[in-house]
């Protein structure tokens, strides 16, 4: 059996920079990965099988099988292989779900990349970084930057990557008020799609720095998220309450997170949610340099 993790994506910075005429909206985003996240386990089987089991699966557990993001990226690896010639045996694959469904956090998208990087690796199948990329990009515009997995800036539709090189960690808290939240609402409920662009980042030496230079971006879909999920308020104030020396939204919410002095401070601050509000999802966790 083979096991790839599927990282929390977090949105540290997104700006919302156009709308293209097919309706896609053209972002501008800073992202880093967490070693919290999924965890896609695959195998050789007789038949194709999927699982769905950990803490977080009872909230995919009514949804059908074939509209999993896992179940998708399966079928649409061995298409493109069938389409050059190549036939690809069947598998089970084994979903641990630990974090909360659409959530801002990019679960789903992670546990996609994970499963297409698995396949190629059991399957021995190499379609090349350019097809892998346009397959991932017709499974969700975050996919390519979950298979990419490194801090980066995502741009265009998601699709356009360039690599941040970080000199440092992040130890962070997020949370989630176990509200999901719909992204296209949020998107629509937008008072203005042609914002201004990111700035170039500062500081990537350097962390205080580079936090400062966060405190100078925006997340322009939390204005909209929170005026459907006024929760999110609630969470980004119990953040700052824990002591988190810069907080903000991830992608369209509803989870939020909060950038600590250290992995101890996180830690302390997270358990201290967790009893403070045992209904909401909250962990500690440390950006990672690569997946």
């Amino acid at each position: 059996m083979l096991r790839i993790d599927a990282p929390a994506k977090i949105n540290l910075a997104l700006h919302v920079t156009g709308q293209r005429a097919d309706g896609y909206h053209l972002i501008e985003s800073v992202v880093v990965f967490a070693e919290l996240g999924d965890r896609v386990s695959v195998q050789l089987a007789d038949r194709d099988e999927f699982v769905l089991e950990g803490l977080e699966a009872a909230a995919l557990s009514a949804e059908a099988t074939g509209s999993n993001l896992v179940v998708r990226a399966r079928d649409a690896l061995r298409d493109a292989a069938r389409q050059s010639g190549t036939e690809l045996p069947a598998v089970k694959i084994q979903l641990d779900k630990r974090l909360p469904v659409a959530s801002g956090i990019g679960g789903g998208s992670a546990d996609a990349a994970a499963t297409l990087k698995a396949l190629c690796a059991l399957w021995g199948y190499e379609p090349g970084a350019e097809a892998l990329s346009r397959i991932a990009l017709g499974l969700g515009a975050d996919v390519p930057m979950c298979l990419d997995g490194r801090p980066l800036i995502a741009s265009g539709i998601g699709e356009t990557l360039q690599s941040l090189e970080l000199g440092f960690f992040l130890d962070l808290v997020i949370v989630n008020p176990r509200i999901a939240v719909s992204t296209p609402s949020v998107f629509s409920k937008l008072t203005s799609r042609e914002n201004a662009p990111l700035s170039v980042p500062q500081g990537l030496g350097d962390k205080d720095q580079f936090v400062d230079w966060l405190a100078r971006t925006r997340n322009d879909l939390e204005p909209p998220a929170q005026r459907i999920t006024p929760e999110i308020f609630g969470c980004l104030s119990a953040l700052r309450l824990a002591g988190a020396t810069f907080v903000r939204m991830s992608g369209s919410g509803a989870s939020c997170f909060g950038v600590f002095a250290n992995a101890s401070a996180a830690q302390a601050a997270a358990r201290q949610m967790q009893r403070d509000k045992p209904g909401w999802f909250v962990a500690a966790t440390r950006t990672v340099a690569a997946v």
